[in-house]
């Protein structure tokens, strides 16, 4: 009786070796980087995948006064108070598109707990690594700033923001009107 058991261990082994055969050999798997893609202005971009904590359609909020133009206002989401602001409006460019079919990036970083408003959102996409390009492809010089380099697929061109280096500006965090 053990003997059979045995046996068919065996051909259970046999037959994964079998199936294994199509997949990469050690060493030569393909190491991926994986962002949330979004757009502004039909411009593809990516943020790294632990900066943005959620993604959202943009809930309704309550305007603030006394701050500038690209802070929308706050909304209570699930019992915490997040600020809206508008990522074009910080950049001095205005969306074509209406708000309620714009979506939000949250951030929740140290202190920073802020939703971002953005054109559209993509999901998650997946890059391999050496599709990366550290040169800066052409963007509105208000965000060279934020970009460092670009993955390409296709005919799109996949700008990588840095949320951390926004978050970092001084004039982000002083959104109160001087």
């Amino acid at each position: 009786m053990a003997a059979k058991g045995f046996i068919k261990l065996l051909e259970i082994a046999e037959r994964s070796k079998q199936r294994t055969l199509g997949l990469p050999a050690d060493g030569q798997a393909v190491e991926y980087w994986s962002g949330i893609g979004f757009t502004l202005e039909g411009r593809h971009y990516l943020v790294a995948m632990g900066e943005v904590s959620e993604v959202l359609a943009v809930p309704r909020y309550t305007h603030v006064p006394g701050v500038k133009p690209w802070m929308k206002g706050i909304a209570n989401v699930r019992g915490r108070l997040l600020p809206i602001m508008d990522l074009l409006g910080y950049f001095n460019r205005i969306s074509s598109l209406q708000e309620h079919s714009r979506r939000l990036l949250v951030i929740d970083q140290g202190d920073i707990f802020s939703g971002l408003v953005v054109d559209d959102v993509l999901g998650m996409q997946h890059f391999p690594v050496q599709d990366y390009s550290a040169e800066v492809p052409p963007v509105p010089a208000e965000l060279v700033p934020f970009v460092q380099g670009a993955f390409r697929r296709e005919d799109n061109q996949w700008t990588v923001f840095s949320l951390s280096r926004l978050v970092e500006d001084p004039q982000f965090l002083q959104a109160a009107n001087s």
